[in-house]
């Protein structure tokens, strides 16, 4: 029988934090489970949420607060599993900064994407306000330059572009360390494709958790498809992204401890809810679960260990 065709959109440029969805494809794990999974890149001009509405591909990369946000438009969209556990959204500081709560009051370059995901986040927890935001600008150039100047960035790219050009090592302070509840590097499909054909969902569940165990264990084969599909990718950034989502256990932190690579759970969704809700980010009579289902991840670790208690 022929492999059901897939596509799946990430939310960026090919890079080491797709690795475990490009390692399932180089080394043969969507095949193995009759999937002929085919990625494409995201990037700053695609909507990746939009493509998926319109049919022109079947999966796609998020994050846990835009699964929200997409009760607020009625959006028929479904996460079924999070392959981060932490999200690698963090700030980075000059090193005179010793915690989170000292850039209270000072410049921060964040994109306006803060707005709906993080920033109401730091308003409520440290009193962050409107005035400290500066426009980001996607480089590393003017924290570099500006001492008094702290900036958004992922722990797995931005340090290392500032270790590459700067004479000091930036304090990282990554949200997920101090309390920020969102899921990362999500899965979403459509209410359909979860209606209407689960066992598709249930084989990409799964062959994407096999991709991301294998990608942790040696990550050479991902590498290699992605550094084909971006050219930009060289050596150090995709090592460093590697070593940064080892180090912080963004895929086997948290839930993933007990419950294995990919889970979500219902205690976490609601964290994630609650945040929006007080920050005034979503209709307090929404209904979060309708944004996810466990069911496809924890069947796919009930497949994978039958012997375990249930």
């Amino acid at each position: 029988m022929a492999s059901k065709k897939i596509r799946l959109t990430t939310n960026w440029y090919a890079q080491a934090e797709h690795g475990g969805f490009y390692q399932a494809v180089a080394a043969g794990i969507y095949a193995d489970h009759g999937l002929d999974v085919s990625i494409d890149m995201g990037g700053p001009q695609v909507n990746n949420l939009q493509l998926l509405l319109a049919g022109k591909t079947d999966f796609v990369v998020g994050f846990g607060i835009r699964a929200i946000n997409s009760l607020n438009e009625d959006l028929p969209v479904v996460t079924v599993a999070a392959y981060f556990q932490k999200d690698p959204q963090a700030i980075l500081a000059h090193p005179d900064i010793e915690s989170l709560a000292d850039l209270k009051g000072k410049p921060i370059a964040v994109a306006a994407s803060a707005d709906t995901t993080y920033w109401p986040w730091l308003e409520e927890k440290y009193g962050f306000t409107g005035g400290q935001k500066q426009p980001y600008q996607f480089s590393v150039a003017p924290f570099i330059a500006n001492p008094d100047l702290s900036q958004q960035g992922y722990v797995t790219s931005e340090p290392y572009a500032v270790q590459q050009a700067a004479d000091f090592e930036p304090e990282i302070f990554l949200f997920a360390d101090y309390g920020y509840p969102a899921y990362s590097t999500t899965i979403t499909t459509t209410r359909d494709m979860v209606e209407n054909h689960p066992d598709v969902v249930q084989r990409f569940v799964a062959a994407s958790i096999e991709g991301w165990q294998s990608f942790l264990d040696d990550p050479a084969q991902a590498k290699k498809l992605i550094q084909e599909e971006n050219a930009d990718m060289g050596d150090g950034q995709f090592d460093f992204g590697v070593d940064k989502i080892r180090e912080y256990e963004l895929v086997t932190g948290g839930d993933a401890v007990e419950q294995g690579i990919g889970i979500m759970t219902d205690a976490r969704w609601q964290q994630t809810f609650n945040f929006m809700r007080e920050a005034g980010m979503v209709d307090a009579d929404v209904d979060y679960k309708k944004a996810y289902t466990l069911k496809f991840v924890q069947q796919a670790h009930a497949d994978a260990n039958p012997d375990a208690p249930q």
